[in-house]
């Protein structure tokens, strides 16, 4: 198990901005773990955003989200992989999780049998 913390989640209005950190414990966690984002709304099953691979810089998004401005990166002097998320919309409301994989080689892959360390997530509300 690899301890992961997601945080930025909160309270944003229709047509804002989604910026959220998954925290790895160390670079040589980050360095080794593709880490994908997953996302949660009440009542419906968990579904895959975006991962990116660890060891050539890869990221993969999900079909759901074609066509939307969605950004998954690596600061590697934080020890973080980031989601960015513009255009907001309610349907957008979920608990937010970011998982450790090894597998992170298509969007095909974004199911949460390939991931195996799972943070507590971070809630987003977009509501006016």
């Amino acid at each position: 198990q690899v301890p992961v913390v997601e945080s930025g989640g909160g309270l944003v209005q229709p047509g804002g901005s989604l910026k959220l950190s998954c925290k790895l414990p160390s670079k040589s966690a980050l360095d080794y773990y593709d880490i994908g984002w997953f996302r949660q709304a009440p009542g419906k099953e968990r579904e895959g955003v975006a991962c990116i691979n660890s060891n050539d810089g890869s990221v993969y998004y999900a079909d759901s989200l074609k066509g939307r401005r969605v950004t998954i990166s690596k600061n590697s002097a934080a020890n973080t992989v980031n989601l960015e998320m513009d255009s907001l919309k309610p349907d957008d409301t979920a608990v937010y999780y970011c998982a450790t994989s090894q597998i992170c080689l298509s969007h095909n892959f974004l199911r949460t049998e390939n991931f195996n360390s799972w943070g507590r997530g971070t809630q987003v509300t977009v509501s006016s």
